[in-house]
């Protein structure tokens, strides 16, 4: 993924603002010693910064679709991460290296995303276009000095680039088998028992013998007789629901 936005960005520079010219487009870490031994009007684009780009991120699943529209399977949404590229231009003279940038900022401010077309491989399959923006304020976390101060070297005119590049690899999930026009059978095993009946409570009677009344009964109104006892349900469910349509 992140070779083929190289190469992109190569090839981009090379066809427009380099076109014709004898500059090299490198991407080597601008170190104190790399720097000693340019010889020759270069190009340099260091990736200096990988990291989330969490307002892009997306929840949920995606459903994936056969020929016949059915859904075979669903994976997570892609997540996008921005490549921060370090863009420098050597050179013996300072003038120089100024019309460079320029050159390479103009080109850069055509475009607000890389085509399809530019990539090779599973950036090209996507068929997506890849956002990018140029010399934006960094993050409060990090600033251009403390990156040429841990590379070594003394501060130099640059432009940063930061490239949101989407990566699909993801856990794919199968889905289950589609419902048809005859519904979808739900049921329990048919060796479930079936509830067993609570225990008769015996009536209440005095100290005489004589049965009490029901609480909450007529005392000249006889006791309801008792309920004869149900036949023994069926040991199992079924139980069929039919697909809205």
């Amino acid at each position: 993924m992140i070779h083929e936005v190289d190469e992109a960005l190569r090839a981009l520079f090379r066809a427009e603002p380099l076109a014709g010219g004898q500059v090299a487009v490198v991407f080597d870490a601008p170190t104190r010693d790399w720097a000693a031994k340019v010889n020759a009007p270069t190009v340099n684009l260091y990736l200096y910064d990988i990291r989330e780009d969490m307002r892009r991120r997306e929840r949920g699943l995606l459903n994936e679709y056969d020929e016949h529209g059915t859904v075979t399977a669903r994976r997570r949404p892609p997540r996008y991460f921005k490549l921060s590229y370090l863009i420098t231009a050597w050179t013996r003279r300072p003038e120089d290296e100024h019309r460079l940038l320029s050159s390479l900022l103009l080109c850069l401010l055509r475009y607000e995303a890389l085509s399809p077309e530019r990539f090779s491989g599973t950036l090209s399959e996507l068929g997506v276009s890849v956002p990018m923006s140029v010399a934006l304020p960094p993050p409060e976390d990090r600033s251009f000095a403390d990156v040429w101060s841990a590379l070594g070297g003394e501060l130099k005119p640059s432009l940063d680039l930061v490239i949101s590049v989407p990566v699909t690899e993801s856990p794919v999930y199968a889905a289950g088998p589609p419902v048809g026009e005859d519904g979808l059978r739900l049921g329990f095993s048919e060796g479930v028992p079936p509830p067993a009946a609570p225990p008769e409570r015996p009536p209440a009677r005095a100290p005489s013998g004589a049965e009490l009344p029901v609480y909450g009964g007529r005392p000249d109104v006889p006791a309801p007789p008792q309920r004869e006892p149900r036949e023994p349900r069926r040991s199992g469910i079924r139980s069929r629901v039919a697909e809205d349509q």
